[in-house]
Order: structure tokens, then C-alpha cells, then sequence
């Protein structure tokens, strides 16, 4: 299955009743994106909370949720293991991304994020509406990929071996250390070895760019399946980015870095820094 799909081909699903629709949308500003979502979304579907549904056990943001709550968290919006799911976000692709990753993660293979997200569906002249439907809650079962997450005690191995291609999809700015970031209480810089992938080269029109584009830029960074691949950015939202063009790509084993700047740039961690270029 392809990672993203087309605005016509999610209107015959959801014509179809064959479909599990989900606004994935999130915003580092604060934007109150539930509030958006209420105000106007794509027929039937849910809001998928990336700061609700995740690990609250540490002060990282939205970090990765554990399999049962997981469950618990998208069986109440109805939805099963088996289900077709399509995500969007309302600034094309953003968190979307997070979304499907985070359902790649629990072993969900149904998944697929709307192509151009929802200024696409609008654009293509397709309703959204402000009721917010009731659905029937119902079992889910995961099936935890730990493999395609990495924490911060192997990533710092990975390091020090050199066994890793790691790709930063922050701006360059901040991964050169001449932006700071945009979060207190964080060093400037990138990790050691790292190369600096902004996600906005994968991107065009609020969607991934054609595959053979995307081969192209991996190629010139050296992306193969011989070296494994980490993806990292600010929180993990935009690494996901990355991991998403990755498996469109065919390169389906990359792993996120799911505490990425927020946990390693910690001016309290002693964790290496490069500055500069």
C-alpha cells in the first residue's frame, strides 16, 4: 500500500463506508487544533490527539504512547487492527506523518495519509462538516514494531560505531546552530554524523514529492539498505516526515528517534554536540 492517497479516492471510501478517517493535525505554536477540528472537518472523522495519546510517564512531548494505550486510545474511535485508515492535517503534511508512523508502529499495515491533506479535500470541492460523529468503540490489537524506534542510549551507540545514517529534518538553520531553537532550554546544534534533511525537500504542494524524486534525493545522500537509517527532527514529528518519504521509497527498516532535539539538545544531558555546518 502506498503512503498517501488521492482526495477522489478517499471520497469513494468514505462513500463506500470503508473507511476510518482521522485529522491528525497538530501545530508547535499552541494552535488549538481540536477546536479547528470542530469547527469544520472531513466527514466522519475522529481527532487524533498527537499530546493526549502518548507517553506521559516523561516531560518529552507527545513521545510515543505504549501498545495498550495505544489501544485503548483509537478503539474508542472505533477503529480495529484491520481497518483502513487514511490521516490528514490541516497544513497539508505535517503531523500527519506522526500519525502514520505511530500506526506503522503498532503494526498497522492499512494505513495511508491524504495527499495534500485537508486544503486538498476542499480544494477538490469534497464537504466538511461540523458534527462530530459518534463512533462505536471497539477492540484494537496491536502488534508493536520495535524496530522502527530508536531511544537515546542506542542512538548514542549507533554514533559511536559510525553504523548509522542519521537525517535531521529540522530547518538547517537550527541544525547549523545559526537558528535557536524554538523550545527553551535546549543547546544549538545537530549530533555527530548527522546530515541535515529539511523536511520541506521531500514535500511539494502539502505532499511527499513523486517517488523517483525521492529516490533522487536519498541517492545524493547516500541512503541504501546496506547502513541503517535513523530519522530525527525537533520532537518527532517531522522525522516522521522523513520515515514516511523513506518507505514510499521503498527504504521500509528507517528508525525514529523518537525523543530526537528535545531530549538530546537538553542543556542538562552531556550528550555530544556538533556546532556549525
Amino acid at each position: 500500500m502506498t503512503t498517501q492517497i488521492e482526495p477522489q479516492d478517499l471520497a469513494k471510501l468514505v462513500d463506500d463506508g470503508a473507511v476510518k478517517i482521522l485529522d491528525g493535525s497538530w501545530a508547535l505554536d499552541g494552535t488549538d487544533m481540536r477546536a479547528l477540528y470542530r469547527a469544520n472537518h472531513i466527514p466522519g472523522a475522529q481527532f487524533f490527539d498527537l499530546d493526549a495519546i502518548a507517553d506521559h510517564s516523561t516531560p518529552l512531548p507527545h513521545m510515543a504512547p505504549s501498545p495498550d494505550q495505544f489501544a485503548a486510545a483509537v478503539g474508542q474511535m472505533g477503529i480495529s487492527e484491520t481497518d483502513h485508515v487514511v490521516i490528514y492535517d490541516r497544513q497539508g503534511l505535517f503531523s500527519a506523518a506522526r500519525v502514520w508512523w505511530t500506526f506503522r508502529l503498532m503494526g498497522h499495515e492499512k494505513v495511508q495519509v491524504l495527499r495534500g491533506g485537508l486544503p486538498a479535500w476542499q480544494a477538490g470541492g469534497f464537504p466538511v462538516t461540523n458534527q462530530v460523529s459518534a463512533p462505536i468503540p471497539t477492540t484494537y490489537a496491536t502488534r508493536h514494531i520495535v524496530e522502527n524506534i530508536i531511544n537515546i542510549s542506542d542512538l548514542q551507540s549507533a554514533i559511536k560505531t559510525n553504523d548509522s545514517l542519521i537525517l535531521d529534518a529540522r530547518p538547517k538553520a537550527r541544525f547549523e546552530s545559526t537558528a535557536p531553537e524554538p523550545r527553551a532550554g535546549l543547546r544549538s546544534g545537530h549530533m555527530p554524523g548527522s546530515r541535515s534533511l529539511p523536511f520541506g525537500e521531500l514535500v511539494s504542494d502539502g505532499a511527499l514529492k513523486p517517488r523517483n524524486e525521492l529516490e533522487i534525493i536519498f541517492h545524493s545522500y547516500g541512503v541504501s539498505d546496506a547502513k541503517p537509517i535513523v530519522t530525527t527532527c525537533g520532537s518527532g514529528v517531522t522525522a516522521a516526515i522523513i520515515s514516511m518519504a523513506l518507505f514510499e521509497a521503498g527504504h521500509t527498516s528507517a528508525r525514529l528517534y523518537d525523543g530526537s532535539w528535545a531530549e538530546w539538545g537538553q542543556e542538562g544531558l552531556d550528550t555530544p554536540i556538533v556546532i556549525g555546518p
